[in-house]
């Protein structure tokens, strides 16, 4: 059986830009966003690739019309051979009919109301109904889709199984979080042989959303909303949390089954009323929204709410189930200092949070509740390198148009990584760029920025040299799995190979790999083994033997503002327009003229 998951919409910026003013910093704040495809043929996830690498649109929410060619042509197929068609939004009528009565039995004015009603039914008619997604796929793909073989899937389900997929195939617990699904922002339940069981009565409304709140104080201070919230996190490690959080007072209120409400949910004024009440809560105004104490201190109490109401999610559902396994997936799983702690203070033997858990999952998952992929643990370790490779002659293609600004050294595919490793034990920063494109939002070694942590500066070096981006963010480290328990103090987890947990560096080691350590004292971990990625613990193990520093800086090899490179010629344009020392392309050494 092959079945084709994708997400995205043609006119989905300007349709949410229209009806809801979702342009400038609030442009991500729509349906689509993170737009990909994914690929299953029997079962296997043979390709997958985020629309954004091929387009190099940050974030894009446009069809991806060039991820699905290049996944199709990967495998040698056409559309006409596909059996499903996945696509993870499903506004059935059932789910439509609530909608609408939710906005008829809201506190608005009727004014508003029908307001709400008018836009509403142009998102449906134009967007997100069946039909408009149909011809949608007809005006991008020239194909003529039979009906039936496009399967809508709940969001949330899709979001589900990815995580069960990516983490085996087992039954577990699960938790949903994000911004919005179709009319919820979280679901729980659990998996028993395939089958999903949810528990309604600790779903959230989308009215409550815990991430969107989140969101908001993200543009609160400063930042863009549905893509900057991982710099308030990195932020709140600047403050102490707060003893008596305002937040928990005046905004949360927590109820029974793991339920909570949000204050001005509903208000008319849009999610923008809140600035007026957080200013009243932190004393801020216009001027101390730009303060960094300020700014951190409200991050501070931001983190900690997620916390608090997510660990009450986490009880609840501890109490519903008796399985020990938890599936934690959503763009709320993003937060990997939530992660760790609500691992460690839960019953719960394991967190699976996957490569794809924020909105580039859904594709995956799409395609799996799709295919009825169920009930069969995976025989194959899930891997995230999904996405497009180059040969040698592609890459010398690429180095020949640019030798005009670049000199190169072929090396043997042996001295790859003891050639590197000898750059990197100085205070060098290197461009790798290796085998498939990483699916999801973190580079996981194929497409990196490395550095050596034992320098305290290089943090700085990166940041404002080649990142280009706040000087308060930290930088995570890649270490090799049997290592991981010697520098790192990581509980309950054995492994972390998606950078989804953080974890406190041990004492001894502080000094060690101080470029890798936030200002906490803790790493956002990845750990890679010889099986999951070769070349990376090949050059791990050399870099490791020459300098005894146990890991490496592992940053995502683009610039603030634009997708992770995927072509060797998106690699050499970064590496040409920053200061990033060295690019290892392939079994080509790269330096500038």
């Amino acid at each position: 059986m092959i079945v084709l998951g994708y997400n995205g919409f043609t006119n989905g910026a300007d349709t949410f830009g229209r009806l809801y003013g979702a342009t400038g910093i609030d442009r991500h704040s729509i349906l689509g966003h993170d737009a990909a495809v994914s690929l299953f043929v029997d079962g296997e996830l043979v390709a997958a690739v985020e629309e954004e690498r091929m387009n190099r649109e940050k974030k894009t929410s446009d069809f991806p019309a060039n991820s699905l060619r290049w996944c199709l042509n990967t495998a040698d197929l056409r559309l006409d051979q596909v059996d499903a068609i996945a696509f993870p939004w499903s506004f059935s009528p059932d789910v439509t009919d609530t909608m609408i009565q939710e906005i008829g039995s809201s506190a608005l004015s009727v004014e508003q109301k029908f307001d709400r009603l008018r836009r509403f039914g142009e998102l449906y008619e134009g967007l997100v109904s069946k039909k408009a997604v149909h011809a949608d796929f007809r005006q991008r793909t020239g194909f003529e889709l039979p009906a039936d073989k496009l399967v809508p899937v709940p969001h949330h389900f899709a979001h589900l199984m990815c995580g069960y997929h990516l983490s085996g195939e087992q039954d577990a617990a699960f938790l949903v979080s994000d911004g919005r699904a179709e009319r919820l922002s979280s679901v729980m339940g659990e998996v028993r042989d395939g089958k999903i069981r949810l528990f309604e009565k600790s779903s959230i409304s989308v009215n409550h959303s815990l991430a969107l709140l989140f969101g908001e104080i993200t543009r609160y201070l400063g930042f863009m909303p549905n893509n900057d919230e991982y710099k308030v996190m990195g932020l709140a490690a600047f403050a102490p949390p707060p003893s008596d959080n305002p937040l928990l007072r005046h905004v949360v209120d927590l109820q029974e089954d793991g339920r909570y409400t949000l204050a001005l949910a509903n208000d008319p004024s849009g999610t923008r009323g809140y600035y007026p009440l957080l200013d009243r809560l932190f004393g801020g105004d216009e001027r101390r929204r730009e303060e960094t104490e300020f700014r951190a201190t409200v991050a501070a109490a931001a983190q900690h709410m997620v916390e608090v109401v997510t660990a009450h999610q986490v009880r609840a559902l501890e109490d519903a189930t008796d399985l020990d396994r938890l599936i934690y997936e959503g763009g709320l799983a993003l937060n990997c200092v939530n992660n760790s702690k609500l691992l460690e203070n839960s019953r719960f033997t394991d967190i699976h949070v996957s490569f794809g858990a924020s909105d580039p999952g859904v594709a995956i998952g799409a395609a799996v509740f799709a295919g009825r992929i169920k009930g069969r643990p995976r025989r194959v370790p899930a891997t995230p390198y999904l996405g497009p490779s180059y040969s040698d002659e592609q890459m010398l293609g690429a180095l020949r148009d640019h030798a005009d600004q670049v000199e190169w050294t072929e090396l043997d595919e042996e001295a790859v990584a003891e050639q590197t490793a000898k750059l990197l034990s100085e205070k060098t920063v290197v461009g790798w760029f290796q085998g498939r494109t990483e699916y999801g939002p973190r580079a996981l070694g194929n497409r990196s920025i490395l550095a050596n942590p034992g320098f305290a500066d290089i943090k700085d070096i990166i940041n404002t040299r080649v990142k280009h981006r706040e000087p308060f963010r930290p930088f995570a480290p890649v270490v090799l799995e049997s290592d991981v328990d010697r520098v790192f103090v990581t509980g309950k987890k054995s492994s972390s190979p998606y950078m989804t947990f953080v974890f406190p560096v041990r004492p001894e080691f502080r000094d060690v790999i101080p470029g890798a350590m936030h200002v906490d004292g803790t790493s956002r971990v990845q750990t890679v083994t010889a099986e999951t990625n070769p070349k990376l613990a090949e050059l791990l193990t050399a870099f490791t033997a020459s300098t005894g520093v146990p890991c490496l800086v592992n940053t995502s090899f683009n610039v603030a503002g634009e997708p992770i490179v995927c072509s060797p010629t998106d690699a050499l344009r970064c590496f040409l327009h920053t200061e990033i020392d060295c690019l290892v392309l392939g079994r080509f050494l790269v330096v500038k003229k």
